[in-house]
């Protein structure tokens, strides 16, 4: 392992996981016998737990989301690889208020069927439980996809919604609802100009020019059906955003909440130049900007590259968002 600093490859998320237990031993639990973290702090008023989770190399998603205001727990599988149905139902169980729980499944495979095999189980023991589908990657928006869309940098926001009306008291089929819908509102696309080190080898998942992106890029280093040459950061930030907001419903007044996020190895200077390239296209469409979060919130290991995610917005929506969270990794 040339280029992480872990002692083998084999060993990085489980050091990764005791590490991060101990540096947030305030705010989380960690159960490495079952293989999820939970909050420590959870609302009185909150009736379901929140469980999400997913490959690990994404940091600071998922587990840096848990505690108020947002998950009750996070299920980290190995890199890239989803959490064991064993590791869901035994987080989901622990965290279950008297209203059931709620699962936040970001739509990929092997996700979609270990959450599925641990909602099963969990019927068996009269625990009720619903799910919500993220699937907002713009880039696998085709009919040539059975899968459908992948789930990607929206996670968060519909972590962050939900939590919010969770510590509101609302059931789980309420927030189910809420869920699908925070989902159906939201849309991402990525580009990267190189990829991740994959931690096996030390090397590169794919080589690209210097002078070309891939546009479309996936959080687990799915190449995009295309490249595209490298151009001024203005346009291509136009040229996303305008992709981005043609794929959104239609409101009465445009208006969105924007996530500026980084895939691994993009600094904050650049991230935050990013923004302001953001602000300016949506300047030049009439579209409102409510609100915005600037940062690496969902990586993909080192990746050289960024998403946008946008969020068509409302009142209602724009209060769940503001309410206040504490967790390992919540900026605001």
């Amino acid at each position: 392992m040339p280029r992480y600093f872990a002692d083998s490859a084999e060993s990085i998320v489980a050091d990764a996981l005791a590490g991060f237990a101990s540096a947030h031993a305030d705010l989380v639990s960690h159960h490495p016998d079952h293989g999820y973290l939970r909050t420590r702090n959870r609302s009185p008023e909150r009736r379901v737990g929140l469980v999400s989770g997913g490959g690990s190399g994404h940091e600071p998603l998922h587990a840096g989301f848990i505690g108020a205001g947002m998950l009750d727990a996070a299920c980290p599988g190995r890199i890239f690889a989803s959490p064991h149905n064993r590791q869901i139902f035994e987080a989901s169980r622990a965290v279950a208020g008297p209203g059931g729980v709620l699962h936040i499944v970001k739509n990929y495979t092997g996700d979609r069927i270990n959450f599925g095999i641990a909602a099963e189980r969990l019927a068996h023991e009269q625990i009720p439980c619903a799910r919500v589908l993220v699937d907002d990657d713009l880039a696998t928006d085709s009919e040539d996809i059975v899968v459908g869309r992948r789930g990607t940098g929206a996670t968060l926001i519909v972590e962050k919604i939900l939590g919010a009306a969770a510590d509101e008291g609302r059931g789980l089929d309420e927030l189910a609802a809420l869920g699908a819908e925070v989902a159906r509102r939201s849309r991402s696309l990525a580009v990267a100009s190189a990829a991740h080190t994959t931690p096996g080898t030390g090397g590169r998942a794919f080589e690209l020019p210097d002078d070309v992106l891939e546009f479309g890029v996936g959080i687990h280093g799915e190449r995009a059906e295309g490249t595209t040459p490298v151009m001024p950061l203005g346009q291509l930030v136009r040229t996303m955003t305008t992709r981005l907001l043609a794929a959104l419903p239609d409101t009465p007044r445009p208006r969105v909440l924007a996530l500026v996020n980084g895939l691994g190895a993009t600094t904050s200077l650049e991230l935050y130049g990013i923004h302001h390239a953001l602000t300016a296209a949506l300047d030049d469409t009439g579209v409102a900007l409510d609100r915005s979060l600037t940062g690496t919130l969902v990586s993909a290991l080192d990746m050289r590259g960024f998403s946008l995610s946008l969020l068509a917005t409302d009142d209602e929506l724009l209060r769940l968002w503001d309410a206040p969270a504490r967790t390992p990794a919540w900026p605001l």
